[in-house]
């Protein structure tokens, strides 16, 4: 019996599709073809390979508001989050069909009396993505675009709870003359996943979601020999200075913490104000937070939407309770919104008085749930990010130059902003997690995706 999975619509609680999970033989067959489509794919001028990728950039143009609501249905954000989301998604596009001049490798005459050497980049063969609902557009695009234009096949699966976007994509790819074989979609859970760890075609994964399970990828995957990128969760910190432009600060917390519902490895999650910052800034704070609109995605004027599942929204309120309960104080507090009846909401919600060794300053909620945590210098800012087991992203709001370099400096986290809400990397630089955040060598995107897809070869000639 073939087991399938519904797909709900987060802002009603309604189910609007259901998808098949393919069976271990099924995702055998899909590798399979995929290791048949790989020595063609691979001879194919790198020229010629992004070729599709061109036409695919234009039909993921024509289509960005068609694909923008699909997303908006299935995964519950706004419908200008979702624009954003596959515009970023389409910048990954652009980038990948730069492959001709990425992909270039060194060379280096006369290396010794009459010997040349030079470096060649090769494609690996089969690669896998598994990728999270909160991006159902964007982070597939992390891997495919990058993994095909630089000769190797790949097999995508997408999150089971968003398959929509991920196919509606894919289904625009095929019509850009890709040989059969080349990408693929498997929908399914654990077992799916864990016939790719496992498969021996299987030469590179990709993985984005939570920590454990990108934990679990990482030594799985890798002690079967393949090549590995696991991203996973996070902790953001978000520090605010006493010269700080509050208005503008307040904004960029206010994006951070509660766009997309919090659901974001790249959330503000713990808010840290620095001495007499914390009163101004609360105070506008908790007023511009409680006029935010929590509603359906699809309406111009919602300005928070639902979380992905009634399941989700039920943790997140879990960790609420927790705050209360290990004594943090509400500023707001979301659950009145998560009892009205219909759809996954939980309003966004703000907790003063966290300590460091709290449940809620500690653990990844992935919801709309910010914590306050008091500091009285920059030097405790810094000491308190570098505890977090997680190194995602972290961002200081000043107009000092002097607080800016020390804290760029200072902490111990992949990704730095500087008066910028969520310091997400643009498709050419690469998506740099530290710590618990990322399991391996080689991040997402940028040159680092090239490197990734890519075994490097060195060729040295002597002619007599």
């Amino acid at each position: 019996m073939v087991k399938t999975h519904p797909v709900y619509n987060p802002a009603t609680g309604e189910q609007i599709s259901h998808i098949a999970y393919a069976a271990d033989t099924e995702v055998d067959r899909a590798v399979r073809a995929a290791h048949a489509a790989f020595p063609a794919w691979k001879a194919t001028p790198v020229v010629d390979r992004v070729q599709p990728l061109y036409r695919f950039k234009a039909l993921l143009d024509k289509h960005l508001e068609e694909l923008a609501r699909i997303l908006t249905r299935e995964n519950g954000k706004t419908i200008d989050d979702a624009r954003m989301e596959m515009k970023r998604a389409i910048q990954m596009v652009e980038v990948a069909c730069g492959m001709p001049s990425l992909m270039m490798g060194d060379s280096l005459n006369d290396v010794s009396r009459g010997i040349d050497s030079r470096t060649v980049r090769e494609p690996l063969g089969v690669c896998a993505g598994i990728t999270p609902f909160n991006f159902p557009g964007m982070v597939p695009m992390w891997m495919y675009p990058f993994a095909i234009a630089c000769g190797n096949t790949f097999i995508l699966k997408p999150s089971e709870k968003v398959p929509m976007t991920p196919a509606r994509c894919g289904a625009l790819l095929m019509e850009c003359g890709l040989p059969q074989g080349v990408f693929q979609i498997v929908d399914g859970a654990k077992e799916a996943v864990d016939a790719l760890l496992h498969h021996p075609l299987v030469k590179a994964v990709s993985f984005v979601g939570s920590t454990p399970v990108a934990k679990y990828i990482y030594t799985t995957a890798s002690a079967e020999g393949k090549r590995v990128q696991a991203l996973g969760g996070a902790k953001n910190h978000l520090v605010v200075m006493p010269d700080a432009d509050m208005p503008k600060t307040v904004e960029a917390i206010i994006g951070s913490a509660f766009g997309a519902a919090g659901e974001r490895c790249l959330a503000g999650s713990v808010l840290v104000p620095v001495g007499d910052a914390a009163e101004p800034l609360l105070k506008l704070l908790e007023q511009k937070t409680r006029e935010i609109r929590v509603g359906d995605g699809s309406k111009p004027e919602t300005g928070m939407g639902p979380v992905v599942t009634g399941e989700h929204k039920q943790k997140i309120l879990g960790y609420i309770d927790k705050g209360v309960e290990e004594g943090a104080k509400l500023l707001c507090d979301g659950r009145a919104r998560a009892k009205e009846g219909g759809g996954f909401f939980v309003g966004p919600t703000i907790f003063d008085d966290v300590q460091p060794g709290m449940t809620i300053a500690r653990e990844e909620i992935f919801g709309p749930v910010l914590s306050v945590i008091r500091v009285k210098t920059l030097d405790e800012a810094i000491a308190l990010v570098n505890r977090c087991e997680f190194g995602n992203t972290t961002s200081i709001f000043t107009q000092n130059g002097k607080s800016a370099r020390e804290y760029q400096s200072g902490v111990e986290v992949g990704m730095v902003g500087v008066n910028i809400g969520v310091a997400a990397p643009m498709a050419f630089f690469p998506f740099a997690g530290w710590k618990s955040s990322f399991f391996g060598d080689l991040h997402a995107h940028g040159k680092d995706a090239v490197y990734f897809y890519t075994e490097q070869k060195v060729l040295m000639t002597r002619w007599f």
